[in-house]
């Protein structure tokens, strides 16, 4: 967890403890329950979440943007906000969030950081105070010993304040798309060093908890968003990178996504032959419909699908059908403590490993080096276990980019190459989500993370629309998106309602796109918003569709994630509701929208000047560079793309070998 650090002077402390303070207050109860009697006491302060922010502060924020927050608190303290009473904060605050939009996002960050400590921050047992009285059972099973799941790809030891490392081809990122490529040119002969900018962490790491779960295992610690806060990423960072976190939902590449792309310039994807990358992924990632089953969340979504009359089927998955545990597959989001997913880590990092492929964990790919036009290997800066660093040197003539679309951009952008198409083209799929309340329990963290999807509006505007699925029930990002008025009214209904609530969300084939750029210290920055005319429409139709579902399942309360409160209750006009959700407003962080799935912003295609690598994957201008992940889509298939990426990268690994 965050260590507590001072990079706050006192006033800005007694700011933000009273900040966190006015999220979560100690809240009147006249009930008899005394688990529910302590929960509402609790306050953020009671659990140290103040020290616990300033401590993430200084693990992971530059001086300059601690001075930012820093200022907001400034600001806040300037009305004397610590001595003031709770109803006189919480105008405050209001006033503040609406004052400008850079408020408005400090304020977001401060209350989402704030809600993610007090219900996802565990004590020494694991355990987290507030979990019984809201009716979350936290970790259900142990993780496995290191004998029971030992670490079986040999990993790199370092040590020294400088090293270097030679190979045929160094590949930058272990996901979907950079474990394929490790794998397959390593068993075609090649040497190979694959970095990763996450750590190695398996079944012995992953211990159902959602805090640790997000800091270890995912970008940014999950925190990510875009600039200007429209919209949060959820990437993977760790060794097998997204494979490791995601929801297991394998779908082909759509025929009409392989013609479009072979239209761009990637010749030969929209024939049979390309078939044969896709059946050797499903092979290898043992993808069945047998270990597929619904949970209440899935079930109530169906239900609701059914009574509309649209068509829904149960998704294929990458999982051991041996392992089926519904117990446990809630808790995938944070890793499969069983290790019946099939991940990369579980498979094609496996297999490069097995023939000979060096791994090099905790480095961040600095720059790619080249000469005269052509790729000499990568500058990397690695974070040794015992917190020194190496800089790394590897000597390679090819360079595999496969970061994710996020970090693969900034690199080439970091090392000057890649044309004027470098992190241009962003597709986000983003995704809307609707919640509904039920009068039976739900207990989302339960079953299966996504079981079932239709495509019923994925053509809504021609060739745009979104899939129609749910998700597992993580309570801390929960809360950050319930209606939130003040703290009291969002603890009594979070309280109440979290064990009765069902996720639907959407996955949206974007219109418009963002970019990928990097500020003055080479680090990535998302560049995205719900400015396009026709993804609005797309995303506004598509929290419609979702409230239509729950009602018809159902559900007596429905939400959408907007900051100001857009809901229906049974028995009001629900019509209404409906003209609500079209006119509310859909600027950055007054609505919680979500990616999952980053793509494009290094893609494919036969024109220098609007695309990053040619129609095999290597960089147009410098030789031995090749892009392998989701950044190379040329647009984006409006599916979960994991089977793509694993597929397209299987392809132009096999194009690489071609060269030798």
């Amino acid at each position: 967890m965050a260590v507590m650090a001072g990079v706050l002077d006192e006033t800005r402390r007694r700011t933000l403890e009273a900040l966190c303070d006015t999220i979560v207050p100690s809240v009147p109860y006249d009930g008899d329950d005394e688990t529910v009697r302590a929960y509402m006491a609790r306050s953020a302060g009671d659990m140290g979440v103040a020290a616990q922010i300033e401590g993430l502060m200084a693990q992971a924020m530059l001086p300059e943007d601690i001075e930012g927050f820093g200022q907001l608190l400034d600001g806040l303290s300037a009305t004397d906000f610590a001595s003031l009473p709770l109803e006189t904060r919480n105008q405050i605050l209001k006033q503040v969030s609406s004052s400008a939009p850079e408020a408005k996002l400090g304020i977001k960050v401060f209350k989402n950081l704030t809600l993610l400590f007090f219900y996802a921050l565990p004590d020494e047992q694991g355990r987290n105070p507030n979990w019984d009285a809201i009716g979350y059972p936290g970790p259900i099973s142990a993780a496995p010993s290191a004998d029971e799941a030992p670490k079986t790809i040999k990993v790199e030891e370092l040590g020294t304040a400088e090293a270097t490392l030679t190979a045929d081809v160094c590949v930058v990122g272990s996901g979907a798309g950079g474990g394929v490529m490790a794998a397959e040119l390593a068993k075609g002969g090649k040497s190979v060093v694959v970095l990763e900018q996450g750590g190695y962490r398996n079944e012995q790491d992953f211990n159902q908890l959602e805090l640790p779960g997000s800091l270890e295992l995912y970008l940014g610690g999950g925190l990510l968003a875009s600039e200007d806060g429209s919209i949060s990423v959820l990437a993977g960072a760790t060794l097998g990178g997204g494979t490791i976190v995601n929801y297991m939902n394998c779908i082909r590449t759509p025929e009409h996504i392989r013609k479009e792309w072979a239209e761009h310039g990637v010749e030969g994807i929209d024939q049979l032959e390309y078939e044969q990358h896709i059946d050797a992924v499903w092979e290898r990632l043992r993808v069945n419909v047998e270990a597929t089953s619904q949970n209440r969340s899935h079930r109530k979504m169906i239900e609701g699908m059914e009574a509309c009359g649209f068509p829904w089927k149960p998704i294929t998955r990458n999982a051991d059908p041996t392992c089926d545990d519904p117990r446990v597959f809630g808790y995938c989001y944070t890793g499969c403590q069983k290790g019946c997913k099939q991940s990369t880590m579980k498979t094609y990092l496996q297999d490069a490993s097995d023939a000979g492929a060096r791994f090099v964990v905790g480095a961040r790919a600095d720059r790619i080096t080249a000469a005269d036009g052509r790729a000499t290997g990568v500058e990397a800066t690695v974070t040794n276990a015992d917190g020194s660093t190496t800089k790394l040197t590897v000597q390679s003539p090819t360079v595999v980019v496969s970061g994710g679309a996020v970090e693969s951009p900034a690199l080439l952008l970091r090392s000057g190459i890649g044309g004027p198409a470098a992190g241009k083209h962003l597709r986000l799929h983003p995704a809307a989500i609707v919640e509904g309340v039920y009068d039976e329990p739900i207990e989302g963290w339960i079953g299966q993370a996504q079981s079932a999807v239709s495509y019923q509006f994925a053509n809504t505007e021609e060739q745009w629309g979104f899939l129609i699925e749910s998700a597992p029930t993580a309570p801390a990002l929960i809360a950050a998106n319930w209606p939130f008025e003040d703290g009291a009214q969002h603890k009594r209904e979070f309280g109440a309602g979290l064990k009765y609530a069902a996720p639907f969300i959407t996955v949206a084939r974007d219109h418009g796109e963002g970019e990928v750029a990097i500020d003055a210290h080479g680090r990535a920055v998302v560049r995205w918003s719900l400015s396009d005319e026709v993804d609005r429409r797309i995303f506004i139709r598509a929290n419609q569709e979702l409230a239509k579902l729950h009602k018809a399942a159902g559900a007596t309360e429905i939400f959408t994630l907007h900051s100001a409160r857009v809901s229906w209750r049974k028995g009001e006009d629900f019509d209404a509701f409906l003209e609500q959700i079209e006119n509310a407003s859909y600027d950055a962080n007054d609505v919680a929208i979500f990616s999952a799935h980053q793509l494009c912003s290094c893609r494919m295609g036969s024109d220098p000047s609007s695309s990053v690598a040619n129609g095999r994957g290597e960089l147009h201008d410098a030789k031995g560079v090749w892009i392998g992940d989701a950044s190379a889509f040329p647009t984006a298939p409006g599916v979960n793309p994991m089977i793509s990426i694993m597929s397209l990268a299987h392809r132009t690994a096999g194009e690489i070998l071609k060269e030798a």
